[in-house]
Formats: structure tokens, C-alpha cells, sequence
């Protein structure tokens, strides 16, 4: 396999490094591109304030999640967890031990690229792995680095390759890091990143979680899930909002239920249990023992006790995932939008989808019946919240009644 190392601070990652981390991948034909984020820098002293190891180490598998190739990207602790500085010849030698048959490619813009030769061991570096230099910026100069790979094939019997990175984002972490707190410059970053930045009031940043604009509001909540999932989450909202628009609710309400209706989904059952019993949430048996049904609950604490939203959003989150009895009509809303959104995907969503904006009650029923099928099937327990969601709203003689 080729291996890409991709090393530095990332303080914070931002689009100019997954700009490099895509046009590596597609220039070397990498198998697998692994971000290393550095515990102690020893080239430079990290800026006053910066996040903790752990912490910039979050962000980065953050931002490689949204690069959305998860065969491909991986992120490793080595520099994190090492003692003292991060030393790339060190990295390299664990790096050489961990994947002994492979072949490993340093990755490197412009300003680590001109001053290699002055780091510790250089001549060790250029053995264990062979260089990929890159601009980072749209003032670096391309007859420096064509020098500097000479001077390096030269004297060390490097291998090097210099690649142009097409959608170039020309930006400094400095930069960037100064303008967080004054709200600008956030473009530069992945939303959930930014989001991840916001939760943990990073850079100078000092959000009151439960008075977030909509925005902020999806970017915190969208840090909180895996890449994969942010299509089902957005697609979830747009639905809600079209059947608000429908039905007559708040459609601000609608999309705030859908931001976070999904933000706890890839809890541990413990980490659901633990936060319902903080705040008194009820749980019968059978959600503390189903995943499934505990993101719908720590997701409704989250809603209230930490994102400050009103009831009526904390409810419909609640119930998005059983449903119940006499739902008020934004719980019936989220449900269905949970249910019918663009990227759902079986025989009778088409249907349920049209009767989702002709008969609300009726889509309800159709939705719990469609669920007490799927569990029967699969041989597990159906909540009774959900069949009695199906007792309420169900009318004889509906076509997909039949054989229920």
C-alpha cells in the first residue's frame, strides 16, 4: 500500500489542509492518507491559548470524517501520546515498524518543505519515507521548492514529489485563529469543526450554547454526528420545513427539532443511560437496553437542558423514533420528516411520502405499522409507545392495512 503521513499542529484543521489531503491522495494514488496531529511541535512554540493535544487531536478526526472516505483516511495519536517533543523522524521509524510492508509517503507544504534539511535526523526521514511537497499558499514560490527537491535528491537520495493542489485555500491558522473570536473567517473552516470549536468555546470563542443562531445551531449539532449522517440530518430538515409550511406550524421550530433530533445517534448506550438519569429523563427496560430508542432521549435532554430549546422541540424529539398517542402536531411532523426525507429508501416510501401531505394521521399510522412489521420480522420487541401510536391513528379499510 502507499501511505500518506500527514503531519502538524492543525490549530485548527481548516480547508486548506483537506484541500492537501484530497489532491495528495488523488496525485500519489494514495491507499490511505493518516493524519498525525503533533502532541509537542518542535519547530514552533504553539500560540498562547491553543487547545490541548487532545483536544486539536479531536478536531482533526473531525475534519477527516467530512472528507467522507473513511477506507481511505484514518487519524493516529502517536505525536499525542508521546512524551515530550514530536520528533517526525520518530513518528516515521513507529510509522515504518506499524506498516513494515507498505510504502510511506511524508506529506509537506511549502514552509516545512525549505527548512527539512535543518530537522533533527533529516537524512533518517528521507530513508524511511519518500516526500510529497506541496504550496500552501498562492505567494509561495515554485522555483524555491523545484531547488529544494534538487538540493534534497542531491545530498540525501530523496525521493521527491512536488504536487499543485487545485482548489488551493490560501490561509494562515494564525490567521485564522485571530478572527474566530470576532466571528469572521469561519468559512475556512468545515461546519463541524467550527461547531466543535463553538462547543468548546475555542480560540477566543464564547457561545451561550442555549442562544445559538440556526446556523451555529446545526454546525454544533453536526459536530456532534458522524459525516455520513449530515445528509439524513439536512434532508430531515428541509422535510420538516416543507410539511410546517403544509400543515400550518412554526417552520423555525420544525428545523430546530431536525438540527437535533439525531445529535446523540452515535452515543454509547452507557453515555445515553448516564445523561437521562442526570436529568431525570424516564426510561423503561427495554430503552435502556436499545440504542435505537436512547438517542430519542438524551436527544430531548440535550434539546432542553443544554441547547436551551423550548418544549415544544423537546417533545418532538422525544418521540421521533416510537411515536406515541395523541402526538401534537409538530411530534407527528418530526416523525414523519424522520421517515420520508429525499434519502430514505423502501417499497412503500412513496406512498408514505404523499400521504404525509394529504392525511397526517393517516401517515402516522402508516409509519407506526410499517415499524411494528420491520421489528416483527427482525424477531425484537416493538415499543409499546409505537403501537399504540398505530391503535390511535389507524383507520379500517387503508390499503396498506391489509395482512397487519
Amino acid at each position: 500500500m502507499k501511505i500518506g503521513i500527514y503531519g502538524g499542529s492543525f490549530n485548527p484543521p481548516h480547508a486548506g489542509h483537506l484541500a492537501a489531503a484530497r489532491a495528495a491522495i488523488r496525485a500519489l494514488k494514495l491507499d490511505k492518507l493518516v493524519f498525525v496531529p503533533a502532541g509537542d511541535p518542535p519547530h514552533k512554540e504553539l500560540a498562547a491559548g491553543s487547545p490541548s493535544p487532545e483536544k486539536r487531536l479531536e478536531m482533526i478526526s473531525i475534519a477527516a470524517d467530512q472528507l467522507l472516505l473513511p477506507d481511505v483516511t484514518d487519524v493516529w495519536d502517536v505525536e499525542v501520546e508521546r512524551q515530550g517533543k514530536s520528533y517526525t523522524a520518530d513518528t516515521l521509524a513507529e510509522a515504518a515498524r506499524r506498516w513494515p510492508k507498505d510504502e510511506l509517503w511524508l506529506l509537506v507544504g511549502t514552509d516545512m518543505f525549505m527548512t527539512l534539511p535543518d530537522w533533527r535526523e533529516p537524512g533518517r526521514i528521507l530513508k524511511l519515507a519518500r516526500v510529497c511537497a506541496f504550496a500552501r499558499r498562492l505567494s509561495d514560490d515554485a522555483a524555491a521548492l523545484k531547488a529544494q527537491k534538487k538540493l534534497l535528491e542531491k545530498e540525501f537520495g530523496a525521493t521527491v514529489k512536488l504536487i499543485a493542489i487545485p482548489d488551493l485555500v490560501d490561509i494562515s491558522s494564525t490567521r485564522l485563529r485571530e478572527n474566530l473570536s470576532r466571528g469572521e473567517h469561519r468559512g475556512y473552516l468545515d461546519p463541524a469543526v467550527y461547531g466543535y470549536i463553538l462547543r468548546e468555546k475555542l480560540y477566543g470563542t464564547d457561545a451561550d450554547l442555549t442562544h445559538l443562531t440556526m446556523e451555529e445551531l446545526r454546525c454544533v449539532s453536526w459536530s456532534m454526528v458522524k459525516a455520513r449522517r449530515l445528509a439524513h440530518i439536512r434532508g430531515t430538515e428541509e422535510t420538516a420545513a416543507r410539511l410546517a409550511l403544509r400543515w400550518g406550524a412554526d417552520e423555525n421550530v420544525m428545523r430546530r427539532a431536525a438540527i437535533l433530533h439525531d445529535c446523540t445517534k452515535y452515543w454509547t448506550q452507557e453515555e445515553h443511560v448516564a445523561l437521562c438519569d442526570k436529568y431525570g429523563e424516564p426510561l423503561d427496560d427495554l430503552e435502556r437496553s436499545a440504542e435505537k430508542l436512547l438517542h430519542s432521549k438524551s436527544g430531548a435532554v440535550m434539546a432542553k437542558y443544554v441547547f436551551g430549546q423550548e418544549d415544544v422541540v423537546v417533545e418532538a424529539i422525544r418521540w421521533h423514533t416510537t411515536a406515541r398517542a395523541n402526538m401534537s402536531l409538530e411530534d407527528k411532523l418530526l416523525y414523519l420528516a424522520d421517515y420520508i426525507e429525499p434519502n430514505r429508501d423502501f417499497p412503500e416510501v412513496e406512498e408514505l411520502r404523499a400521504l404525509s401531505f394529504e392525511d397526517l394521521d393517516a401517515a402516522v399510522a402508516m409509519g407506526a405499522l410499517l415499524s411494528i412489521r420491520e421489528m416483527e420480522e427482525r424477531n425484537r420487541v416493538v415499543h409499546h409507545n409505537t403501537l399504540d401510536a398505530y391503535t390511535y391513528y389507524r383507520k379500517e379499510g387503508r390499503p396498506w392495512e391489509e395482512n397487519g
